[in-house]
């Protein structure tokens, strides 16, 4: 009889320009990931983690959240989402709550140039099981200050993961 177990594909950094990052006290105003496509892969599961780094002087007790927003048909995106690598605004609190699904936030302090990381988180899990065939990360911040303007200061990886027949 086969065993069903878990494969680990090789992580590889998305591609999100989280350097100089600016602020936004509503946590609405940040940055959209490309688009991780899982048309063809058809990976079961993407674990998510990263680091990112605060600038000069922020402001203590405000978070870093990164948020996983899916396409629903490969082609659509809700709101300002496009699949692309840019700066995005979403229209409101409301429709953050509603197409965004949380995956880490990270409270900082008043200390300058803090490395935050977090994960590995399963992205499946945040759109309850299931992969939509494809998927951005919003990256906000309210730290104050905009984030480090060391690109290589910031980093956010994505490891696919199988199920295989042994």
């Amino acid at each position: 009889m086969a065993d069903l177990k878990l494969s680990y594909g090789t992580a590889s950094d998305l591609t999100i320009t989280l350097a100089s990052l600016a602020t936004d006290a509503n946590l609405l105003t940040g940055r959209e990931s490309t688009a991780i496509d899982n048309t063809s892969a058809l990976v079961l599961d993407y674990l998510v983690s990263g680091k990112i780094t605060t600038g000069t002087t922020p402001t203590t007790a405000k978070s870093i959240e990164v948020w996983a927003v899916g396409s629903w048909d490969g082609t659509n995106w809700p709101d300002v989402f496009d699949g692309s690598e840019s700066a995005e605004t979403i229209t409101s609190a409301d429709i953050k709550a509603s197409v965004c699904r949380y995956l880490a936030a990270m409270a900082t302090s008043a200390t300058s140039n803090v490395a935050y990381h977090f994960g590995p988180v399963s992205l499946a899990a945040a759109f309850g099981g299931v992969l939509p065939p494809k998927i951005v990360l919003f990256v906000t911040h309210s730290t104050a200050v905009a984030l480090n303007a060391t690109a290589g200061n910031h980093q956010i990886r994505i490891q696919p993961v199988y199920q295989t027949v042994n």
